[in-house]
């Protein structure tokens, strides 16, 4: 008997857009939170599971980071992209009464409020991504476009360079 894929509050955001997704669906054990190990999980590299971070401005405004799962959120580069001094990841304390959604299953599709949605554009490289379907252990699967039309979100380069030694000695940049 096939299971039916659990219908959260994210795939009935989805649902009535008429956007097409995929949910998969995964296990997951309490203590895990990675992007990269979800990844393996449902089959797509670690660049196309975009994590979904809320972070909050030197202004107090709540705004959602979305990354992929290979990267690390440059908070300066978020600053810029959403005209704040400053910005910062909430408390986790602070991320279900914000969202709805507890760590591990944060998505902007049907969060509590329409905070402002900023995506790195790594985005736009892939036919399809893959975020968190609002409950851990499911994903959304659907296409970049789509994910930024239903988010109204914002696409700027919000990663950090990562800098390795080259075999060389030099420095060299990978973003």
């Amino acid at each position: 008997m096939t299971k039916t894929p659990t219908k959260t509050n994210a795939a009935r955001f989805l649902d009535s857009l008429g956007i097409v997704y995929e949910i998969r669906e995964y296990e997951v054990a309490p203590e895990e939170f990675s992007a990269i190990l979800v990844a393996e999980k449902i089959g797509l590299p670690a660049e196309q599971v975009f994590k979904t971070l809320l972070c909050v401005t030197s202004d107090r405004d709540h705004v959602f980071a979305v990354v992929p799962g290979d990267a690390e959120l440059d908070f300066k580069k978020l600053a810029a992209a959403c005209g704040a001094r400053k910005t910062e990841m909430v408390s986790l304390k602070d991320v279900q009464p914000l969202t709805g959604y507890v760590r591990g299953g944060v998505t902007v599709f049907g969060a509590k409020k329409d905070f402002p949605v900023y995506v790195d554009e790594t985005v736009e490289l892939f036919d399809v991504v893959s975020v968190s379907a609002g409950t851990r252990g499911a994903q959304v699967v659907l296409s970049p476009g789509d994910y930024l039309r239903a988010a109204k979100a914002t696409v700027a380069d919000l990663t950090k360079v990562l800098r390795t030694a080259a075999p060389s000695g030099a420095i060299e940049e990978i973003s």
